[in-house]
């Protein structure tokens, strides 16, 4: 049940069930779809009872194949809006997160909104999106839903990108997918690199009693000065190759203290997209997402890219 497309171009999936979530997230992939010059595929994982009537009927013997009512409405919703790229529609049977996943291997992006059908409207992020952010074989875009967005007007080229960097363990892959982000939509890419301040010599030694317990001194000014000073240095030649790869991208390099997840939060809310890679390299387990990236999927408030590692070996 497609519209044929012959493009060579890895395409964008997005996953949609019908829901307002979902056709956020169509929107948003279609727009970015345009942009990339990539082909669309909408994608429908069909329902348990739709599946289980149509293993019914096929076992009785050739018979035509049952509608699929939900993308047929979302070809509807995608013809009135009109569209640049090349469309085509995808009735998928299994779970939805093992059929979505299969659906993307070779694609550029998966998108998916934040929440499916029975979503609770305060919370950011549905069961599948969580799921998809762990196991999605490209990277994961997910959309999220209008209560906690920011304006989504001007589709995925609105606004700056911005990339979570840890100089010593993000990918290679994650900098180059935000780097091409912001290329493709002409937009600056602002990366955002956290640091610690070091323990001071007072607060690694234990007082016998509560009583005798005093604060640690504050960090000298120039114990800070000379951390920032490091911090962007290892920032700037990390980010170098990069820069000297796409010399048309305004590159924004931003060193910051303590935790990244919060400002990339606030980041996000004038943001067009947030890019973060799934878990860093230490991390063991393929179901892992790294503490920054389950932040900014819970809270933030532009759509998310969560970029996947390079396959081992």
């Amino acid at each position: 049940m497609s519209d044929t497309s012959t493009a060579p171009e890895p395409p964008v999936v997005v996953g949609v069930d019908g829901s307002e979530h979902s056709l956020r997230a169509l929107e948003w992939a279609l727009s970015s779809a345009e942009h990339l010059g990539s082909p669309l595929v909408v994608a429908h994982v069909r329902s348990d009872a739709l599946q289980l009537g149509a293993a019914r009927i096929a076992s009785l013997g050739p018979a035509p194949e049952l509608p699929d009512t939900v993308l047929d409405a979302v070809r509807t919703v995608v013809e009135e809006r009109g569209h640049r790229a090349p469309v085509r529609y995808e009735s998928l049977d299994g779970t939805v997160n093992d059929a979505l996943p299969a659906a993307a291997r070779g694609a550029r992006l998966l998108v998916t909104g934040s929440r499916g059908h029975g979503g609770v409207a305060s919370l950011l992020l549905g069961s599948t999106s969580r799921t998809l952010a762990a196991t999605a074989p490209c990277p994961l875009v997910v959309v999220p839903h209008e209560a906690r967005a920011a304006s989504l007007d001007g589709g995925a080229e609105a606004g700056r990108v911005l990339l979570g960097l840890h100089v010593e363990e993000t990918p290679d892959e994650v900098v180059a997918f935000a780097f091409e982000a912001a290329h493709h939509r002409g937009v600056p890419l602002e990366a955002v690199t956290a640091f610690r301040f070091p323990p001071q010599p007072g607060a690694l030694v234990v007082a016998p009693s509560p009583a005798l317990q005093v604060p640690p001194p504050p960090a000298f000014a120039d114990d800070t000065e000379e951390l920032v000073g490091e911090a962007e240095r290892e920032q700037s030649e990390r980010l170098r190759p990069f820069a000297q790869r796409w010399p048309g991208v305004e590159l924004v390099p931003t060193v910051v203290p303590g935790d990244a997840a919060g400002r990339l939060v606030e980041g996000s809310r004038d943001a067009a997209l947030l890019v973060v890679g799934r878990h860093h390299r230490h991390h063991l387990g393929s179901l892992l997402i790294g503490s920054v990236a389950h932040a900014v999927l819970h809270e933030a408030h532009c759509p998310v890219a969560v970029v996947p590692p390079p396959p081992a070996g």
